[in-house]
């Protein structure tokens, strides 16, 4: 344990940050990319039986984000406790820890299951269902509803592997998953003639697949940490650590239920094309996104490490190679993503016009505006690297919650369809608004403990 964090130490203080950096976001991209291309496949295979039934799934994407919100909350919340309990040699008391997030993400998930199947066809209309894909809804939520307490433990494992040093096998266990999604849907949908609920059970038994997957060493004691009911004691301190530092995530997870929620219905509003159009666009972009989020990602602890450590030009040199390198991924996937965004679109609704139409124009303007939306990435990420909870939880909750949900009605009522496929571009572009004098204050701090810091020596 000792070599290990002398090693880490090593590498993060001394290792070019142009190799660091990379090096530290390549599996958290691999494990975005692997993520989008598991809701992509639905999407793709589920559009063959038409425009209402791709509306469907994008509807139970929400549903989707409702069993992630506890489970990334507790994960979150659970790995940063158990990565500063590691670090003080107490791995018995980081079981507990992983024993008590775990045991609570799967009664999370058991009561969406019960509550959810209880209620299907309410739920699916809170969520934006329309009387004409209503049917198609409850088909595809049926089994992803089987399988909630699963999904939400797989969360807090694979957050928790990485903790340990895990990381190839959590991304193991999500890329399985992935991959043989593709590789079901079209057997249980067109083979088996299952149509939407066919592309259901693929994605469940998927998330299955992953759960045995990652839980396999915990199962075989062949992890650090172990998992058991036995060492699942909640106390005050267990639960104010995972709560406290999880609290972001939960509160972004669940404006982002909330925004996604209001668009549905927005766009079922006006057409399931509409809806179905917004939908795909979302998906899509998840690759985009996945890729600067994972440069955000590898970045973060570099920084952090670094802050503690008092070596404030590494600092500034991370952020400002971070900076650059999202910007020019950015505009390099936009650039491609722009002149395709017909032929992309086309993929997921080739016979409905107004869809595509839609559907390209969301893309083109989430295009324009993503070189902004990665830089805020990177600034956020700096803020929660430093330890500025306040500038870190202002920006990651203003794209989907603070700069969306006051436009959004008002974009649709006057800018109706085209309104509903601007307004997380135009979000994105007011996200700049908040970054811009966060950045200027969390530079101004950097110098001021710099300068403070070569005054003493």
């Amino acid at each position: 344990m000792r070599d290990k964090q002398e090693y880490r130490k090593i590498m993060m203080e001394q290792e070019p940050v142009s190799r660091l950096i990379p090096r530290m976001a390549v599996p958290t991209i691999v494990a975005f990319l692997i993520t989008s291309i598991y809701n992509l496949a639905d999407t793709y295979f589920v559009s063959s039986l038409g425009t209402n039934a791709t509306a469907a799934v994008s509807v139970n994407a929400s549903l989707d984000q409702i069993i992630m919100m506890a489970g990334s909350m507790l994960a979150v919340g659970a790995n940063s406790y158990i990565a500063r309990l590691l670090g003080a040699k107490r791995e018995e008391y980081a079981s507990r820890v992983l024993s008590v997030a775990f045991y609570l993400a799967f009664a999370f998930g058991a009561l969406v299951l019960i509550f959810g199947s209880v209620f299907m066809a309410p739920m699916v209309r809170l969520l934006g269902a329309t009387p004409t894909c209503e049917q198609y809804a409850i088909d595809y939520a049926t089994y992803v509803l089987l399988v909630a307490p699963f999904m939400a433990c797989n969360f807090v494992m694979n957050q928790c592997l990485r903790a340990e040093g895990s990381a190839t096998l959590s991304m193991i266990g999500m890329a399985a998953g992935g991959i043989l999604n593709c590789f079901l849907d079209p057997i249980f949908i067109f083979v088996f003639d299952m149509g939407v609920a066919g592309a259901s059970l693929a994605t469940a038994i998927s998330k299955l697949v992953s759960f045995a997957i990652l839980v396999f060493p915990y199962a075989s004691r062949r992890s650090l940490l172990k998992i058991s009911l036995r060492r699942c004691k909640p106390n005050l301190d267990i639960l104010t650590q995972i709560v406290t530092v999880g609290s972001s995530s939960l509160l972004r997870s669940g404006l982002a239920v909330v925004s996604a929620i209001v668009l549905n219905n927005i766009a079922g509003d006006i057409s399931d094309s509409v809806l179905a159009g917004i939908g795909v666009t979302n998906r899509v972009m998840m690759f985009p996104f996945g890729v600067i989020l994972g440069i955000g990602t590898g970045f973060q602890p570099v920084v952090g490490f670094n802050w503690g450590a008092k070596r404030y030009d590494r600092v500034m040199e991370s952020y400002r190679f971070a900076s650059k390198m999202a910007l020019v991924v950015a505009v390099v996937m936009s650039l491609g993503l722009a002149v395709f965004a017909n032929q992309t679109i086309s993929l997921f609704g080739e016979e409905d016009v107004y869809m595509r139409e839609i559907g390209a124009l969301s893309i083109r303007l989430q295009c324009v505006a993503m070189p902004i939306h990665a830089w805020v990435a990177i600034v956020n990420m700096f803020c929660a690297g430093l330890g500025r909870a306040k500038g870190a939880m202002l920006l990651s909750t203003a794209r989907q919650g603070t700069c969306f949900l006051p436009i959004v009605w008002v974009m649709a009522r006057f800018g109706g369809a085209y309104g509903v496929a601007a307004v997380q571009a135009v979000a994105d572009v007011l996200t700049l608004f908040l970054a811009i004098p966060v950045i200027r204050y969390v530079l101004r701090q950097i110098r001021a403990v710099e300068t403070a810091a070569q005054a003493e020596t």
